[in-house]
């Protein structure tokens, strides 16, 4: 995917749903564990050397998988590049689960499912479309697959 680095650079300087210093590893054989400031925004993961403004790099996090690896560690791994695994080390347990929660969070088609799940049951509950007053309820990334589909109706 490509990207424009100033429009990244751009974006990690924005206010991040969660940023710490931790442990990370990147996916090459050989590398090691460095201390890396790790910032959360939106749909990406930010990581920075430590005295430094701009990021490293970004990961987008579409289309990965998060695990936890122990009580302190977890890892990315993306779907189309499963061998490529980056590790992070946190400090406690609770920092760990946090952080593994916030990321799984912040993909795009978690929040799509979620929109989903909430617009069927407004709809079931009241009989109405909530995205119908925005003009965009027949758009395919709100429908439940990818063929237009109208809701279900409501129970009577």
């Amino acid at each position: 995917m490509r990207f424009n680095e100033k429009e990244l650079v751009s974006l990690s300087r924005q206010p991040s749903e969660r940023a710490a210093e931790l442990g990370m590893r990147g996916p090459k054989k050989g590398d090691v564990v460095k201390k890396r400031l790790v910032k959360l925004i939106v749909n990406f993961l930010f990581y920075f050397r430590t005295d430094e403004e701009e990021p490293v790099g970004a990961l987008l996090l579409e289309q990965c998988r998060v695990e936890r690896e122990d009580d302190l560690a977890f890892s990315i791994a993306f779907l189309d590049e499963a061998e490529r695994k980056y590790l992070f080390e946190c400090d406690t347990q609770e920092q760990c689960l946090d952080w593994i929660d916030s990321i799984i969070k912040a993909s795009y088609e978690f929040m799509r499912k979620n929109l989903i799940f909430y617009r069927t049951e407004i709809h079931r509950l009241t009989g109405k479309d909530p995205l119908e007053q925005y003009g965009i309820s027949d758009e395919t990334r709100f429908q439940v697959n990818t063929s237009l589909q109208p809701l279900p109706a409501p129970p009577t």
